[in-house]
């Protein structure tokens, strides 16, 4: 016996929702699962009828590992990471300027450039200007490894809870009508969609990375290069090992064959073939009810959605590596960024020319090998060697000599002269930001 008299009772219109209930919204409902981890307490945020249940279904069902979860849901077995957007990008390319070591970073090398690039508070660095490019310099500290990732502050989860009581309210709403086919459905989209929710976001969020390297290793200074962007990383070599060897890593109970991801896909596989036959049963008043649900639930999704998931876990890396302070310039020309970002790699060794190649560094990134280049090349180096931290007055070697006059012709001896001034004005900002500051 319904306790209020059913809206719309005497209608002939029927409105069939039960087609698009499993498609309708799915691309965003997987976009807004991915960021269960990057927000606290997000996985006990997941209880509204959220639309897409056969495409989130078909989706993470494929985490799961094995001959029967396989057949249910065919596709490539990916890692949680990578299926949540966590891992998967390929980074910039690290030069280790002690131990000479070059490699291709990964996710955690991406995110740190693209921290880099959106990186406020830049300082240029005076001089000729052609094609600007940027240093930035990153000094880490001791990196405690253990722990999960922290991953932000409750108050950016607390929207969920306008689905969430859409949800329980219409679902309340279908009850006081006696409509408990589009009741039931509600309540099954709620249990569905909140258990998936908690059972993925659940899992702990870690760094993954070589964590103790050999006894006696050297610090792991080097570059992270970029098209227009270098990040110069000072630390231990444990600390660096986060940017260059890590990723990010969701350890969920029940790997390595996930069955309990198989299980709350296939609750949301059965919730889609539920409501193919009951929704079309209940009245027009419970069908917009349940589609209102979708509705409000989409609008959430989407606004997740929305969200630049990439600087969220750029935010959360960095956070987890203690909020090191990075520092930004701006050099007008390529010739400057190069000195500028060698000076950095030197800064803070006792005796860096022991253990650091310059000229090597200066080829990395202007391998360029005429005399005019040479010549450039061996007078930086002269005076990195006999003073990096040199006033702008007293930079003797940045200067043409009487070989250079009687040698070079007219046209290479004044692109010598050019090429100096810019070195000039990587040593004078290096002695403004980090020698006399």
């Amino acid at each position: 016996m319904p306790v209020l008299a059913r809206p719309l009772k005497g209608s002939k219109f029927t409105l069939d929702a039960s087609g698009v209930a499993g498609f309708f919204g799915g691309e965003e409902a997987i976009s807004a699962m991915s960021t269960v981890h990057l927000f606290k307490g997000r996985e006990w945020l997941g209880w509204y009828n959220s639309p897409g249940s056969y495409t989130v279904a078909k989706r993470f069902g494929q985490i799961a590992c094995s001959r029967f979860w396989d057949g249910l849901f065919p596709g490539p077995n990916e890692t949680p990471a990578i299926s949540f957007g966590l891992d998967g990008r390929s980074g910039p390319k690290y030069v280790a300027s002690l131990s000479g070591t070059e490699m291709q970073t990964g996710h955690l090398g991406y995110l740190t450039m693209m921290k880099a690039k959106d990186e406020k508070g830049l300082k240029k660095i005076e001089g000729r200007e052609t094609a600007p490019s940027n240093v930035a310099y990153l000094d880490l500290k001791d990196l405690k490894y253990d722990g999960d990732v922290n991953n932000g502050d409750v108050s950016d989860s607390l929207l969920a809870f306008i689905p969430i009581l859409t949800s329980f309210a219409c679902c309340t709403m279908c009850a006081l009508v006696a409509d408990w086919y589009c009741f039931s459905m509600i309540v099954l989209g709620i249990i569905s969609s909140g258990v998936a929710c908690f059972v993925i976001g659940s899992g702990r969020l870690l760094i993954d990375t070589v964590k103790r390297p050999a006894d006696g290793a050297p610090p792991g200074d080097g570059m992270l290069i970029g098209d227009d962007t270098v990040v110069i990383v000072k630390g231990a070599e444990k600390d660096v090992n986060a940017i260059t060897k890590g990723r990010f890593q969701v350890k969920i109970a029940g790997e390595p064959c996930y069955n309990n991801i198989g299980l709350c896909s296939l609750l949301l596989l059965i919730q889609f073939l539920l409501q193919l036959l009951l929704i079309p049963q209940g009245s027009l008043f419970g069908q917009i009810m349940f589609v209102g649900t979708l509705g409000v639930s989409w609008a959430y999704n989407s606004y997740l959605s929305s969200l630049e998931k990439e600087k969220i876990q750029a935010k959360v890396f960095f956070r987890k590596l203690g909020k090191p302070k990075m520092r930004k310039f701006r050099l007008g020309t390529r010739t400057t960024m190069t000195v500028f970002a060698c000076l950095l790699i030197c800064d803070g060794l006792e005796s860096p020319f022991g253990v650091i190649n310059p000229g090597k560094i200066l080829r990395d990134f202007i391998p360029n090998d005429t005399q005019v280049w040479q010549r450039w090349r061996n007078k930086v180096i002269r005076q990195m060697k006999e003073f990096a931290g040199a006033s702008p007055d007293s930079l003797a070697c940045l200067e043409v000599d009487a070989d250079d006059r009687s040698n070079l012709r007219e046209s290479d001896l004044s692109l010598l002269i050019t090429l100096l001034e810019d070195a000039k004005s990587a040593f004078a900002g290096y002695h403004e930001h980090f020698v006399s500051s």
